[in-house]
C-alpha cells in the first residue's frame, strides 16, 4: 500500500508541473486560435535558465532556502521571451491554421538550437537540491517538501488564473476577446496587446513549470519532445481550450505515467497514444472541449 501512495504523490507532481504547460497551451488557444507547438522549448528554456540562476544565487551567498523562489522568479524572467515572440506570430494570425502549426514548430527548433547554444547538448542538473527543504510523513510515506511546494504553486496558479479571468476587468475582456474578436475590437478594446499579454503568459507557464521540475530531474535537449506529446495528450483527453479540462487530463496523464513507468516502463508512451486515440474516436472533443461550430 505504501508502494502504491508514493506512486500517487509522484503522478500528483508530474500532473502539476504538466498543467502548467497545457494551460499555457489552452490559454494561448483559448484567446489565439493558435496552437502552440514551441511549448515543449519553453519548458526547456525555463529548465535550463532555472538552472543558471540558482548556480548564480549559490554563489553570491543566497540561501538555498530560498530554492522554490529562485525558479519561480526565473521562470517568470525567461518566460518574458514570449513578448518578442509573439510579435512573429502576428504574421500568421489571419493565416490557416497549417501555417500557424508551421511557424510555433519553427519557433521550437529555433529556442532548442539556442539552448544548445548558450548551455550545450549535456544535460544539467542541480543535484539534490530539492532535499534542502527536507521531508514530510504522510503515514508510512515520506515525500519531499520540496514537491509539496511544487503542487501548491502550481494549485495556487491555477486558481489565480481562474479568479483573474473569471472576477476581473480584464478577464472579462480577454473572454470577450476569446468569443468575438471583431466586436471587442469595435467596442474599443486593444486587441494587439490583449494577444501579447495572454502569449506571454502562455509562455510564462511553461518557463515555470520547466524551472520548478529541475530540482527533480535533468534538463536536456530531450525534455522539448516529451513534454509535447504529453501536453498535448492532456489537451486531447480535457478538450482544446478548457481550463478544467487541462487539470482534468494533466491528471490522467501524471498518475498513469507514473504507476505505467513503475510496473511496465515500456508501455508509456503506448498507454498516452491508445488513450488520446480513444478520446479522439469516442469523445472528440475532450471531457470539457466545445464542440466546434
Amino acid at each position: 500500500m505504501t508502494a502504491y501512495i508514493d506512486l500517487f504523490l509522484s503522478g500528483i507532481f508530474h500532473a502539476a508541473v504538466l498543467f502548467l504547460i497545457a494551460g499555457g497551451l489552452q490559454l494561448v488557444f483559448g484567446v489565439q486560435k493558435i496552437v502552440n507547438l514551441a511549448c515543449g522549448a519553453f519548458y526547456a528554456l525555463g529548465a535550463y535558465f532555472g538552472i543558471t540562476m540558482v548556480g548564480v544565487a549559490i554563489k553570491y551567498g543566497i540561501p538555498s532556502y530560498f530554492l522554490i523562489l529562485i525558479l519561480l522568479g526565473s521562470g517568470i524572467g525567461i518566460g518574458l521571451v514570449g513578448i518578442a515572440i509573439e510579435r512573429l506570430l502576428r504574421l500568421v494570425y489571419d493565416r490557416e491554421e497549417g501555417f500557424q502549426l508551421l511557424l510555433t514548430f519553427a519557433v521550437m527548433l529555433l529556442l532548442e538550437d539556442l539552448i544548445r547554444m548558450i548551455w550545450g547538448a549535456t544535460p544539467m542538473t542541480l543535484g539534490n537540491l530539492s532535499m534542502v527543504y527536507g521531508q514530510v510523513s504522510l503515514g508510512a510515506v515520506s515525500l519531499p517538501v520540496y514537491k509539496v511546494l511544487v503542487i501548491f504553486s502550481s494549485l495556487v496558479l491555477a486558481l489565480g488564473m481562474g479568479w483573474m479571468l473569471q472576477k476581473t476587468n480584464f478577464g472579462r475582456i480577454v473572454r470577450a476577446t476569446a468569443e468575438n474578436r471583431r466586436m471587442s475590437e469595435a467596442l474599443g478594446v486593444n486587441v494587439v496587446w490583449i494577444n501579447v499579454i495572454i502569449f506571454t503568459l502562455g509562455a510564462i507557464l511553461g518557463t515555470i513549470g520547466g524551472a520548478l521540475v529541475v530540482p527533480t530531474s535533468a534538463a536536456s535537449l530531450e525534455m522539448i519532445s516529451e513534454v509535447v506529446v504529453e501536453a498535448f495528450a492532456v489537451v486531447v483527453i480535457g478538450g482544446l481550450g478548457s481550463m478544467r479540462g487541462a487539470l482534468v487530463g494533466a491528471l490522467v496523464v501524471g498518475l498513469m505515467r507514473a504507476f505505467t513507468i513503475h510496473f511496465y516502463a515500456e508501455l508509456e508512451l503506448l498507454l498516452i497514444y491508445l488513450i488520446v486515440i480513444s478520446v479522439l474516436i469516442f469523445k472528440p472533443n475532450g471531457l470539457y472541449g466545445k464542440a466546434a461550430e
